[in-house]
C-alpha cells in the first residue's frame, strides 16, 4: 500500500521562512544555508540527509530568483576516534589525530582517510545534483581563518563555561553526576536521552582542570593527536601552555599564531554559525534533545558570538528496509553511492523531498524497490496528465531536477520490475536482451539499448547484487517429462490453450491477456470476466504449474515477462514435451 504523501509542501514552507529571516538578518545579500558531514567513515543514506534537507531549501530559494549559498563543511579536523571493523588493527596508532592526518584505508589511491570517504560522497552529491560550497575544516582551521573565533572564544571562556554547565549531566570537576534539576520519573523522553549521554556530559566540551575551562583543543606537535591539556593561558600574550599525555610533550605557543588546534565541538559549531551568517542548517534528532550541540550552541552563538541562531528543524532517521537506526560506525551500512547503483537519481531524490524533513522514512534494497519504482513511475504518469496532488506534483518536480535544470534521465523508462526480470533471464546478455525488450510493444519497438538506460543498468545491478542466488530465475535446458507426464487433461487443455495463443498474444500486454485468461476460457468465461474467488485458485494453479515447467520453481519473474525472456520456440519445447 502507497504511504500517504505529506500534507502540505514543506520545502515551499521553509523557503518561505527562510527567505524572511535572511532578509531581516542581512538585506541584499546571499541567503546561507549549511550542512554538516564528518568524514569519519562510510558517509551514509541517513547522512544523506543532513544534505538533502537544505540542499531542497536552497534549490527552492534559487528558483525564485534569490541567490543562495549551501556551505557544506567537511568535519575533517575532527579526531580519529575508532579503528572500523575489517580495517587493520594498526591503525589504532593514529586515533586522536585529525581525520586528514590519518592514511586512508589500505588499497585507497587518496592521500588521507577524510580524503578518501569525503570523496566517494561527492561523486554522489554531483550526480544528485546538488550544488555546494565544499568547505574543509582543517583547512580553515590550518590556515588561520579563524584565528580572531578562536582567540574570542578563549576570552570568553568563562561565559561558554557558564552555558556549557547549565546543561551538563556531570560535575565537570569530579566526573561525577551532578544532582538533577528533575527526578528521573518526571523527565521526558528527551530529557532522559541527555542525561544519558547525548548532551554536554556525552561530548568532550572542554577542559577543566586546576587551570581553569577552555574551550580549545590544541593538537600536538610531536604527535599529532588532541590527547592533550592545557595548563594555563594569558589574555594579553595569548601565550598558552599544554601537556600531551600520549607523547609526553609539552610547550608554550602563542595562540595568535598557532593554527594546530581547534574549538571543542559545541563550541566550534556556533562559531561557524556566526562566521558564515547561517540561516538554514537541520541537525538530527541526537543533536535535538536539551544539552544537545543544537540547544547548547544556541546559547553560545547569541551569548558569546553575538549572532543568531539558524532555523534548525530536526530531522528524523533514514532506515534501510529491514535494518534499524542506521550508524557508519557499525560498518556496512549503504552510502548514497550504493543507493545509485540500484536506483536512478531522481528517484533517490524523490523519497527526501516527498517526506517532511520529522518523518522517517525507509530505503529499499529488497524486493521493495520494485514496489517503489512502480509508484514512481505512476506519479510520472499523473504529472504528465496534470492530475497529481499539488505535493506530490512539487515533490515530482524537485526529484527530477533543480533550479540549474533537469537531470539525466532514462529516455523510455520501462517498468523496473521488468527490467530486472530480463536481465536475471538473460544474465545481462545485450542481444538477447534487446530482442526481449522490442517484444514488449511490437509497435512501438525499442530498438536500442541506450534508449532503456540507465534504469536497465541500474536494474540489472540490482538483480545480480541483491537478490539472493536461490531467487535467480535459471530457466530448463530440456522440458520436465516426468511433470508432463502426470498432468491431467485439464492441465494439458490449459497448456494447449496457451500455446494456441502465443503467436497472437505475442507482446506484453497481450501475454498479460492470455495467461490470465486461459483459466477463465476453460470455466467457460469470457477472457476479460471479472475473476472469482474460484478463478483466482484456479489461475494460481495454472501460474504454479507454468514456473514449475519453466523455471523450476513455484514462483518467479512476471510470467509475460518470462515468456518473453524464454522465447516462442523455446517455451513451447519446455511446455509441449
Amino acid at each position: 500500500m502507497a504511504q500517504q504523501s505529506t500534507e502540505t509542501d514543506w520545502v515551499s514552507r521553509f523557503a518561505d521562512e527562510v527567505i524572511a529571516e535572511a532578509e531581516r538578518r542581512a538585506p541584499g545579500k546571499p541567503v546561507v544555508v549549511a550542512s554538516g558531514l564528518s568524514p569519519s567513515g562510510p558517509i551514509h543514506l541517513g547522512n544523506l540527509r543532513e544534505v538533502m534537507t537544505p540542499h531542497l531549501v536552497a534549490d527552492e530559494i534559487r528558483r525564485r530568483g534569490h541567490v543562495c549559498v549551501h556551505v557544506l563543511s567537511w568535519d575533517d579536523f575532527d579526531r580519529y576516534r575508532k579503528v572500523p571493523a575489517g580495517i587493520d588493527p594498526s591503525w589504532a596508532e593514529h586515533i586522536g589525530k585529525p581525520l586528514t592526518s590519518v592514511p586512508a584505508p589500505p588499497g585507497s589511491p587518496y592521500g588521507s582517510w577524510a580524503e578518501h570517504f569525503r570523496a566517494a560522497m561527492e561523486e554522489a552529491l554531483a550526480e544528485l545534483g546538488i550544488e555546494y560550497r565544499g568547505v574543509s575544516q582543517t583547512e580553515m582551521y590550518t590556515s588561520g581563518a579563524y584565528r580572531e573565533q578562536v582567540l574570542h572564544a578563549m576570552k570568553h571562556r568563562t561565559d561558554i563555561d557558564a552555558v556549557l554547565d547549565r546543561y551538563r549531566t556531570k560535575d565537570k570537576a569530579t566526573g561525577k553526576p551532578k544532582k538533577q534539576q528533575k527526578p528521573e520519573a518526571a523527565m521526558d523522553a528527551a530529557e532522559l536521552e541527555a542525561a544519558e549521554g547525548s548532551g554536554a556530559a556525552g561530548e568532550d566540551d572542554g577542559s577543566a582542570g586546576g587551570a581553569g575551562y577552555f574551550p580549545y583543543k590544541p593538537y600536538c606537535t610531536v604527535c599529532e593527536k588532541d590527547l592533550t591539556t592545557v595548563t594555563s593561558y594569558d589574555d594579553e600574550t595569548t601565550e598558552l601552555a599544554y601537556e600531551c599525555t600520549a607523547c609526553g610533550h609539552s610547550e608554550t605557543v602563542v595562540l595568535r599564531e598557532f593554527d594546530h588546534g581547534k574549538l571543542v565541538w559545541k563550541v566550534d559549531w556556533p562559531m561557524r554559525w556566526a562566521y558564515e551568517g547561517v540561516v538554514f542548517e537541520p541537525s538530527g534528532v541526537d543533536h535535538s534533545s536539551p544539552g544537545s550541540s543544537f540547544v547548547v550552541g544556541g546559547r553560545i552563538v547569541r551569548e558569546v558570538f553575538g549572532a543568531d541562531q539558524p532555523i534548525g528543524p530536526m530531522y528524523a532517521f533514514v532506515g534501510i528496509s529491514g535494518m534499524a537506526k542506521m550508524s557508519s560506525s557499525k560498518g556496512g551500512v549503504p552510502t548514497p553511492g550504493d543507493a545509485l547503483k540500484i536506483m536512478e537519481a531522481p528517484l533517490l531524490r524523490w523519497l527526501y523531498a516527498r517526506r517532511k524533513p520529522n518523518q522517517s522514512f525507509k530505503i529499499a534494497f529488497d524486493q521493495e524497490i520494485q514496489r517503489l519504482y512502480d509508484e514512481w513511475d505512476k506519479l510520472a504518469a499523473k504529472v504528465a496528465e496534470g492530475t497529481a496532488q499539488p505535493a506530490d506534483a512539487a515533490a515530482y518536480t524537485r526529484a527530477i531536477g533543480t533550479a540549474a535544470g533537469e537531470l539525466p534521465r532514462t529516455p523510455r523508462p520501462l517498468p523496473y520490475r521488468t527490467l530486472a526480470s530480463v536481465m536475471d533471464i538473460t544474465a545481462g546478455h545485450d542481444e538477447q536482451t534487446l530482442r526481449i525488450l522490442s517484444d514488449l510493444d511490437p509497435e512501438n519497438p525499442v530498438t536500442s539499448l541506450d534508449e532503456t538506460r540507465p534504469r536497465l543498468d541500474k536494474a540489472e545491478y540490482w538483480i545480480t547484487t541483491q537478490v539472493p542466488a536461490d531467487q535467480r530465475t535459471i530457466v530448463r535446458d530440456e522440458p520436465d517429462a516426468e511433470l508432463l507426464a502426470t498432468l491431467d487433461e485439464q492441465a494439458r487443455g490449459s497448456l494447449r490453450l496457451l500455446l494456441d495463443g502465443l503467436d497472437d498474444h505475442w507482446s506484453l500486454d497481450g501475454l498479460t491477456t492470455l495467461v490470465y485468461g486461459v483459466p477463465k476460457v476453460q470455466a467457460g468465461l469470457t477472457p476479460d470476466a471479472k475473476p472469482t474467488p474460484e478463478l483466482k485458485a484456479a489461475q494460481r494453479a495454472f501460474f504454479a504449474l507454468l514456473y514449475n515447467l519453466l523455471v523450476g520453481r513455484d514462483t518467479g519473474p512476471r510470467l509475460p515477462t518470462l515468456l518473453l525472456a524464454v522465447g516462442a520456440d523455446r517455451v513451447r519445447k519446455l511446455l509441449a514435451g
